[in-house]
């Protein structure tokens, strides 16, 4: 007995995984819920092992009496003293019970609080076990397919991968080896649930833990991913190291590591992209592999961007059934349209724009603010401005004041980036010429006007600038006209005005 009963204690210790101590309690449990079965009350059963705990006995402690009333919690002295001769009244002893005594029902009863309290243990010690693996990659095999979910025998345990949670490219067939990752750990009456799931995105972020030792090191740190399980996956990178580069780190030497994960995933494709604070260039590069060639702040506290690419781009950039722009969406939470630049041109964008810019700083005629500064102006490009600065032109007036020749002589900018820069100031500002008197006439003096750059604005600058301009009559027909019309309104004579020195 003692061969048969250590063996079996080592093949639940092997098979159940369940520790050693436990398994001893259950068969001291299951044989006194027998010895209980048997002979009504278990107060007096005693059960224990040998040294070496291969070998259990039970025993029946008993009050040595003079005439027996209880003969389960008692023994008459006579036979108290066949078995020990100095046995007296009063004493206690342990009479060992064989379990062969105990009848079918009690072996039954037995039988079934053992296979209970061995299954509570087991589903207690796995879920202890499992439950801190949640979040981790476990490897499985493909045992059955049922209604869909897939069963995966984990060695101690099955889990299972349910049809949402398999990705669409993905076929499996039996003894198949499945990477996957714990999301789920219940109890449930039958025992332990497993759920797995290979579509979620920390199964990304886990494969790539395994793949790229920066990542899991935190040299590389991972910002955010999103995936279209199947299709593809975008994810946001940045280096906690100056001399990192996480994209590369990512990347692999020619590309040995992200290679790995794409046939992890069943060749999904992957873009690897860098975190950045600013979201204009974050949005730019969360459009990958599109290059994109400008992205315009429509509306910040809404998270209303515009992307403009060239015409051989916007596939790209938008995807297959719109894929790329909205996996970029949700990678940089903000609501991208992406435009080429014919179609950019066509929307009233420079509008939008100069209400918002409006919007932020208030009204300029209302506060006096004035636009001054080249480098103020609304879409201007910055190294154009800091190029100009170098050459000692920093406000709108300099820049109007200087003649062809001068302008030609300037260093870092291009003949069509001033011309590009002029548009940009006849779009937003307005040129206000005055005399030294300020009666809106300029005198003959040879010197440049004085220019004064302000809003203009939007939808009011033409009739803003008709109440500011005097007016005269016509010569011919006495109509009204002002200085900036060539040809009268009424009779249709042409008109021209010249300043008096």
């Amino acid at each position: 007995m003692g061969t048969d009963m250590s063996e079996a204690i080592h093949q639940l210790i092997h098979d159940r995984g369940i520790s050693e101590e436990l398994i001893l309690r259950t068969i001291e449990n299951t044989l006194v819920a027998a010895y209980k079965r048997r002979f009504g009350n278990a107060d007096n059963a005693i059960v224990r092992w040998n040294d070496d705990n291969r070998e259990v006995s039970i025993y029946a402690k008993k009050t040595i009496i003079d005439g027996v009333y209880d003969p389960v919690a008692e023994i008459d002295l006579e036979e108290a003293r066949e078995l020990n001769p100095e046995a007296e009244i009063g004493d206690e002893m342990l009479i060992e019970v064989d379990p062969k005594d105990f009848d079918r029902s009690s072996v039954q009863s037995a039988k079934q609080t053992a296979h209970q309290s061995i299954r509570e243990i087991q589903k207690d010690s796995l879920y202890s076990e499992y439950k801190d693996k949640v979040g981790e990659i476990i490897i499985g095999y493909y045992q059955r397919e049922r209604n869909g979910t897939i069963y995966v025998d984990l060695g101690k345990i099955e889990g299972i991968l349910p049809k949402k949670y398999q990705s669409p490219r993905e076929v499996y067939h039996v003894n198949d080896r499945i990477k996957a990752l714990i999301t789920e750990v219940n109890k449930i009456p039958a025992g332990l649930q497993i759920v797995l799931s290979r579509t979620h995105t920390d199964f990304v972020r886990a494969i790539f833990e395994l793949e790229v030792p920066e990542i899991y090191d935190k040299t590389v740190e991972i910002h955010k991913i999103v995936r279209e399980p199947g299709y593809r996956t975008k994810l946001a990178v940045y280096s906690n190291r100056e001399d990192v580069d996480p994209v590369g780190a990512c990347v692999g030497l020619k590309g040995v590591r992200i290679q790995a994960v794409i046939r992890e995933l069943e060749g999904e494709k992957i873009d690897i992209l860098k975190y950045d604070p600013d979201p204009r260039r974050f949005i730019k590069n969360a459009l990958s592999p599109a290059e994109v060639r400008d992205v315009i702040i429509l509306d910040e506290s809404k998270h209303q961007a515009l992307a403009v690419v060239t015409e051989s781009q916007l596939s790209l950039a938008i995807g297959k059934q719109g894929l790329n722009v909205r996996l970029a969406n949700r990678l940089v939470d903000w609501n991208i349209d992406v435009k080429t630049d014919a179609q950019f041109e066509e929307m009233d964008i420079s509008a939008e724009t100069r209400r918002a810019v409006t919007e932020l700083f208030g009204d300029a005629d209302e506060y006096g603010e004035e636009i001054s500064r080249i480098s103020e102006l609304p879409g201007v490009d910055t190294a154009v401005a800091a190029a100009l600065l170098e050459n000692g032109i920093e406000y709108i007036e300099d820049f109007l004041a200087i003649d062809t020749g001068e302008m030609a002589a300037l260093k870092g900018v291009t003949a069509e980036q001033l011309d590009e820069l002029r548009k940009i100031i006849e779009e937003y500002v307005e040129i206000v010429e005055e005399d030294e008197d300020g009666d809106g006439a300029t005198e003959g003096t040879g010197e440049a006007p004085q220019a004064e750059a302000e809003w203009a604005a939007s939808g009011e600058t033409a009739d803003a600038e008709a109440e500011e301009l005097e007016e005269y009559e016509c010569p011919e027909c006495g109509a009204k006209i002002t200085l900036d019309m060539t040809n009268c309104p009424n009779c249709g004579v042409g008109l021209s005005f010249e300043y008096e020195e």
